[in-house]
């Protein structure tokens, strides 16, 4: 098949800024693109062949977006899956396939998935409704502190809550969910692996998560992260072995904890690319997004080695502003050695929502991590 300048059409269900980061790579390649989204302000619109704004869960709308293009692929995973299966029935390429979104798209069916193919992984309880959790642990079936987490549409830290005392359950939504045992962990890391339709795999660098203590956000994707070799080994090993099971098409993120003794335990996994691989933009070979439209159209896979360190910092809305968003002493970030701003085109900012991010690149890790400390503490994402 012809990709290229020609008529062939990719799709891609969420017009947020990974779709948009795609749709750099698909821009250079000349292949057409139809992405949907929700929002008539999606950061897609601008950079697509063809943009149709429209309910990613409704399963009329969301088949009929996909009959008309050759390959379908997302960049959030909270969509129709049995509108894509039955696109995938009646021969559109779907990716991720729809058996792999089917058990990622559900936390506790993806943890039951772990335990299934001895994949190491924080002990867990599900349950179908959060006011059923007061029960457990009264008859000392569950005890605390564990880690609430719901079943299907958390991203970006929502849907998730450290529960310490029996009140911390008052104000979470009555839903399908899980309590996870807290790991007592030294690191938060992070594998993407990338598979391709001919089966050919690649997996970049682990990489080390810095989180915000509040907001359940990473801060900070540090790589190489700043761990023992056999570490490293351990959770790329872990991160293939989640791949092979899991047959997915496209990357796939793992995303995992470093315990005190050393063992790796897997937290979950994104069929797609990934805050974590942001940093590959500047710093590796091939970058997370090109990977990705590479293995979904059955292109070999790049090298994910990294050129330098990459330390990448999030931009999020600032406590205390919502509106129309500012973007303050960006000169001055932009003045420094090796910053590279990237703004996803959200025009309204409110406290912690995702707004860009900036990588940061260095031949020396140290000086890197502390020019990322400069930019977080010098650019501010306020509103007007």
């Amino acid at each position: 098949m012809q990709f290229f300048s020609s008529d062939f059409k990719l799709g891609i269900l969420g017009g947020g800024q990974l779709g948009k980061m795609m749709l750099y790579e698909t821009r250079k390649w000349d292949i057409q693109t139809k992405v949907m989204d929700a929002s008539e302000e999606a950061p897609c619109k601008i950079a697509c062949n063809e943009f149709v704004q429209g309910s990613l869960m409704d399963f009329d709308t969301v088949h009929d977006f996909g009959k008309d293009v050759d390959v379908l692929t997302i960049e959030i995973e909270n969509v129709n899956v049995d509108a894509l299966e039955k696109l995938e029935h009646e021969g559109v390429q779907v990716y991720p396939p729809t058996k792999t979104l089917r058990t990622i798209q559900n936390k506790g069916v993806q943890k039951l998935f772990y335990t299934d193919h001895d994949i190491p992984t924080a002990p867990f309880t599900r349950f179908a409704y959060t006011s059923e959790i007061k029960d457990s642990i009264r008859n000392g079936g569950l005890s605390l502190p564990f880690v609430w987490k719901s079943a299907q549409f958390g991203y970006d830290g929502q849907g998730v809550k450290v529960v310490r005392k029996i009140e911390d359950l008052k104000d979470l939504p009555n839903v399908e969910c899980i309590a996870e045992k807290m790991i007592d962990f030294k690191n938060e890391l992070a594998v993407v692996v990338a598979r391709n339709t001919k089966g050919e795999v690649k997996t970049y660098p682990v990489v080390e998560m810095e989180f915000h203590p509040e907001a359940n956000q990473v801060e900070y994707v540090i790589c190489p992260a700043r761990i023992d070799d056999t570490v490293a080994k351990k959770a790329q090993e872990i991160a293939l072995k989640v791949s092979e099971h899991m047959k997915h098409v496209g990357l796939l993120a793992v995303e995992m904890f470093q315990t005190k003794d050393d063992r790796i335990l897997v937290n979950e996994s994104a069929p797609r690319p990934h805050n974590s691989g942001h940093y590959s933009i500047e710093a590796a070979y091939t970058n997370q997004f090109e990977q990705h439209i590479r293995a979904i159209l059955g292109l070999p896979l790049g090298k994910t080695d990294s050129k330098v360190a990459g330390i990448m910092v999030n931009l999020v809305g600032a406590e205390g502003h919502t509106g129309e968003v500012v973007y303050e002493n960006m000169e001055k970030i932009l003045g420094m050695d090796g910053v590279t701003p990237h703004i996803y085109g959200k025009k309204q900012t409110r406290p912690f929502r995702k707004m860009g991010h900036v990588t940061i690149v260095d031949e020396n890790m140290a000086r890197a991590r502390e020019v990322a400390q400069q930019v977080k503490e010098t650019i501010k994402v306020i509103s007007k």
